[in-house]
């Protein structure tokens, strides 16, 4: 009506303008005319930005807000507005500045602190977010928002007890509060409270369900507590929403990664970048995917993708060093690690990933990785707030309650060494309770999971969480099976939840966490002497500290192949990481020795043929001819173990011997020439083959390594007879007779736990 009588009136324009706002309609012609009408009135151009704003129309939005501001340079409100079209652009700079100026004008301008404390967040300025928030409550202290934007920040500082607290006086001021219940999510699963997280999540989904960031953080709280499929579902919802959310993406790529569902993983992580270019969480997770693939080429792209694009991503140096060391360039990878640690001092998984490369190196002294272990130590008993030092298990026990921390209780070597002499142990003598770090079973897993009186995994509990767990269990012995290897838990022994405390079976090298008491060894493999290299107390177990399970397949001991061939064939089974340049040089030596000999080398790095281009390289610089070497990938247990048959004779890598390649290949009838060094991982090889009752096989030098590689196989007729009796004199040998073993283990925890202080 006023505008049919005033149709020229810049105010009756603006009015109509902010009545179909108001409505949610369409108000950006109304709001235009009232600019024009009225060029020097500072509200109407920031009516109009807003209105051009919640249409994405954001470059014409800051020219209407600065239009604002040039009219009146005091105008809070405009001031406020062109900082949040800045946020949202990115401009996290300039926004702050434009909030501080609105709230130099006016200081009590609640939103305008909210704003800043939000962008000073995406700045990682977090004490000043906090400070900002702080500020709020004190002008508002009933204000929802302002209790949940501070919990967030203090999640983001990790003061999360305290973030806690916040959310929860948001959820009571507004129960149905969807961020905050997202936020409580967040804070809770990075306290370890994976279901309580859920919990929260699920709430602010059902409040708004179309809540796209709780999807994906219901999806990261499951995948956490190891319910992959579940969390592929919320990932999959979070992107119905939202397609072109990376993040997302990235975390359904991982979840499928999880699954060993690779080609999904890879095309999700694909999407991600697609959408996001410089995403290095991404170029991360498509690295890890494409070196569990056996793609090591594009592995170590994306690593340095990464890299290039956040040089301090510690995450992206630490996975570049296994993937380094995986093509054996070891100095390469330890200097990764380095750079990881030096970037994130308390990383523990690169500290392990560095303790276990070191283990390959023969140009680190065993005092120097003592040293670096004892590091490692003291890094993860600085993050124990607390240790235990009473127990709730009885102190005279019938029977011992040990724990076996593993994340490899599967078809993995520590499941084969497990497997028969789980059956063995004298369950009146010995309760066993399996703690699982890792969310992955096969067949073998279920067949050993009937011997433990319970079965609780650690996904998802943090080391604290963990520790309380087996600690209320009342364990007696607790025994890590791990070491510095892949899904170990190694920082909760720093709680020390049991009174006893041991490492045996996944590694060859201490822990060095003071809190664990000891590691159990055989002579052979630890001599008195080189007891020293251990922070732990080195107990020795009779005959070997390992006891293998026969593979469960039908396969026989093949004959002696250099009997058809007419020439002899030297195997290796062993990771191109443990094939250093001197164990080349020897390799090269016995080959020019014996010049019909052949050597046939297979491990899973051989499956990237750049990665067997690289490697032939090596060989002709050592005077190799790659006609005489056969390449081979990755196979089959029983197409490995089948292998066998083409072999003659095992040549063990140095200083890295071999340990389950070696069991297996005496099963197969094929003995293995190995060199004893001055650790443990270089005389683990001496060790089984005393056991086996082949000392003979153990070389003491290089040189020596290179004579025996020729004297031992001389006599064809001789070597033919030993392959043909060499399982059954195995199997009767201390490295398979498991009921021997089972009585000299329980008889070690028994003692141990006698021994106790």
């Amino acid at each position: 009506m006023l505008l049919e009588q005033y149709p020229d009136s810049g105010f009756c324009w603006k009015a109509l303008g902010l009545s179909l706002q108001a409505q949610g309609k369409d108000a950006l012609p109304a709001l235009q005319k009232a600019a024009q009408l009225l060029p020097d009135d500072a509200e109407a151009h920031n009516n109009l930005g807003n209105a051009q704003k919640d249409l994405g129309q954001l470059d014409a939005a800051i020219a209407s807000y600065r239009r604002a501001l040039m009219i009146n340079p005091d105008y809070a409100l405009a001031h406020n507005n062109l900082g949040a079209v800045l946020e949202d652009l990115g401009q996290l700079d300039a926004a702050v500045a434009s909030y501080r100026r609105a709230l130099s004008i006016e200081p009590n301008f609640i939103e305008a602190y909210n704003n800043l404390g939000n962008a000073l967040i995406d700045l990682g300025q977090l004490d000043s977010a906090v400070a900002c928030y702080h500020q709020v409550l004190k002008i508002a202290p009933h204000l929802a928002e302002a209790h949940s934007n501070l919990g967030a920040a203090l999640q983001a500082l990790g003061r999360l007890d305290e973030a806690v607290n916040s959310l929860r006086q948001a959820l009571e001021i507004k129960p149905d509060y969807a961020i905050a219940h997202n936020n409580m999510g967040n804070a809770l699963r990075e306290l370890g409270q994976l279901e309580a997280a859920v919990v929260s999540f699920r709430r602010a989904i059902e409040i708004q369900p179309n809540y796209a960031d709780a999807h994906n953080n219901l999806g990261v709280a499951l995948q956490a507590l190891g319910r992959f499929d579940d969390a592929v579902a919320s990932y999959r919802r979070a992107l119905e929403i939202d397609p072109n959310d990376a993040e997302a993406y990235n975390n359904l790529g991982y979840a499928w990664r999880s699954l060993g569902k690779f080609d999904g993983a890879v095309a999700c992580f694909h999407k991600a970048l697609e959408i996001k270019t410089d995403y290095v969480e991404a170029y991360n997770n498509l690295g890890l995917v494409l070196q569990e693939i056996g793609q090591l080429d594009g592995a170590l792209a994306c690593y340095r993708r990464a890299i290039e694009i956040n040089p301090d991503y510690a995450e992206a140096h630490n996975n570049l060093g296994n993937a380094l060391k995986d093509i054996g360039q070891l100095d390469d990878a330890i200097a990764s690690f380095g750079r990881a640690l030096a970037i994130k001092p308390d990383f523990a998984m690169a500290h392990s990933n560095l303790l276990f490369a070191l283990n390959y190196s023969a140009s680190h002294a065993p005092s120097y990785c003592l040293e670096a272990a004892r590091q490692y130590g003291q890094m993860v008993s600085k993050k124990v707030s607390e240790r235990f030092s009473t127990w709730q298990c009885a102190t005279k026990p019938e029977r011992l309650r040990v724990g076996l921390v593993s994340g490899d209780l599967r078809k993995h070597p520590v499941g084969y060494f497990l497997e028969n002499l789980l059956a063995l142990l004298d369950p009146g003598s010995v309760e066993l309770i399996a703690y699982p770090t890792y969310h992955q079973t096969d067949e073998l897993t279920a067949r050993i999971q009937p011997y433990f009186s319970a079965w609780k995994p650690l996904l998802g509990l943090n080391d604290e969480a963990a520790a309380h767990l087996i600690h209320a269990d009342g364990v007696h012995v607790l025994l890590d099976l791990s070491g510095h290897t892949a899904k170990n838990r190694l920082p909760v022994f720093a709680w020390k939840p049991a009174p006893v405390q041991a490492s045996w079976l996944g590694y060859f090298a201490t822990t060095g966490v003071v809190e664990m008491d000891y590691y159990l060894a055989d002579e052979v493999s630890v001599p008195v002497a080189q007891r020293e290299h251990f922070t732990e107390s080195v107990w020795y177990l009779p005959d070997t500290r390992w006891c293998f399970t026969p593979p469960d397949v039908d396969l026989p001991v093949a004959s002696l192949p250099a009997m058809k061939n007419g020439y002899l064939t030297f195997g290796c089974f062993q990771n191109l990481a443990k094939v250093g340049n001197a164990v080349l040089m020897v390799w090269a030596a016995i080959l020019v020795a014996l010049p019909m000999a052949r050597l046939r080398w297979q491990c899973k790095q051989f499956g990237d043929p750049a990665v067997v281009a690289q490697c032939v390289e090596r060989l002709q610089r050592y005077g190799v001819d790659p006609a005489r070497v056969t390449l081979h990938g990755l196979a089959s247990r029983i197409d490995y173990l089948a292998a066998h048959a083409e072999v003659d004779a095992i040549l063990d890598t140095f200083p890295f011997t071999g340990g389950t390649t070696t069991c297996e290949a005496l099963w197969m009838g094929v003995p293995t020439i190995s060199l004893a060094g001055d650790t443990l991982v270089a005389r683990q090889g001496a060790s089984l083959l005393t056991a086996a009752g082949l000392p003979d096989w153990v070389a003491t030098s290089e040189a020596e390594y290179v004579e025996k590689a020729i004297s031992l196989t001389s006599d064809l007729s001789k070597l033919a007879n030993l392959r043909a009796g060499l399982r059954a004199r195995v199997l009767a040998s201390p490295i398979y007779d498991a009921p021997r073993f089972a009585r000299n283990l329980e008889a070690a925890l028994w003692a141990m736990w006698q021994a106790r202080k």
